[in-house]
């Protein structure tokens, strides 16, 4: 099996890619180049394209596989910037990969506890020596009610470590997972909305999770509710989420991701106009923290990542069962 990697990032990845690809005996080739139609050629007579975030369209997995292309793998859980299905109508496959779930749980309770004591408000006000008390009190996470979204691995670790702050715990999945019943109570979204102080979002970006999140939600939720993303942007609508922040209904949000963010993060744009005005908007609240999609970015996670997205490919291209095979 022959890999040609996109987007590799040398400065992290590239002893993983060495090491790991040495391991498994697997032939590769990179470049630090995001993938475009003016380098599709550079994997031409490789097996596998390895991805992360580019959006991957139809002309784009049309000219791979004039390439002879046979697999396209996303270092990434989720695999909706790829028009997989069509991919999948050309005969090519479509890989995902899972990583150390820690990486986001740890950052999740991160946010939410920075949420609970205003940090932002505090470290802001710091910064020009206000060392006053007045308007940064905060609250107790133990004190708090929390409802998960979303129980798959990563929620499932977020549920684990809230247990031990003795927090009420509710939860909500599709596909309930037994092993959350000793420390959470599955429910409705609706009594979610209705009685958490803190809700933490770990579903996947679906077209029926799309917006899960909008104004008429917002307008059940408690007043001055904490709402964490870590999972994908798409499942909030942001005007609504600007509406409930400006009308006091929302009293935090933590965003590791936000809607339109392709082709913004990972990518160095000091000095730019950005053409996401909500970005703005949300980065000018002091009760709103915005973090550039980095909840996964741990040494662990990133050699799960590149490992993980060399087996599965391999497991495909040799007719082997995956369950990351998309």
């Amino acid at each position: 099996m022959k890999v040609f990697v996109y987007s590799m990032r040398t400065f992290d990845e590239l002893p993983d890619f060495e090491r790991y690809c040495n391991k498994h005996q697997v032939e590769w080739d990179y470049t630090e180049e995001t993938p475009c139609m003016d380098n599709l050629d550079m994997a031409k007579g490789c097996d596998v394209v390895n991805i992360i975030t580019t959006v991957i369209d139809r002309a784009m997995i049309d000219r791979w596989k004039e390439n002879g292309v046979k697999c396209i793998a996303t270092r990434t859980i989720g695999y909706d910037h790829i028009d997989w299905e069509y991919a999948k109508r050309q005969g090519m496959g479509v890989i995902h990969i899972t990583y150390s779930p820690a990486s986001v749980a740890d950052y999740t309770i991160m946010l939410m506890l920075m949420g609970c004591r205003r940090i932002k408000h505090i470290m802001e006000r710091a910064a020009v020596q206000d060392y006053t008390l007045k308007g940064k009190i905060g609250r107790e996470l133990p004190d708090c009610t929390v409802g998960i979204i979303g129980t798959g691995r990563i929620g499932s670790a977020v549920i684990r470590r809230l247990s031990g702050f003795g927090c009420k715990l509710f939860a909500y999945d599709i596909h309930e997972n037994s092993e959350n019943g000793a420390y959470a109570e599955y429910t409705t979204l609706d009594r979610i909305w209705e009685e958490c102080d803190i809700i933490s979002l770990h579903a996947p970006a679906t077209e029926e999770n799309y917006h899960m999140i909008d104004a008429a939600a917002i307008a059940r939720m408690k007043r001055g509710v904490m709402l964490i993303n870590c999972a994908r942007g798409s499942l909030i609508d942001t005007q609504a989420l600007i509406a409930g922040i400006e009308s006091g209904q929302i009293g935090f949000a933590g965003l590791d991701v936000i809607e339109q963010e392709s082709g913004l993060y990972y990518f160095n744009r000091m000095g730019e106009p950005l053409n996401n005005p909500q970005l703005a908007i949300l980065r000018s609240y002091a009760n709103v923290l915005v973090t550039p999609h980095t909840a996964f970015y741990t040494d662990r996670a990133v050699a799960d990542m590149v490992e993980n997205s060399i087996l599965c490919a391999k497991a495909y291209m040799e007719g082997r069962e995956t369950p990351f095979a998309v």
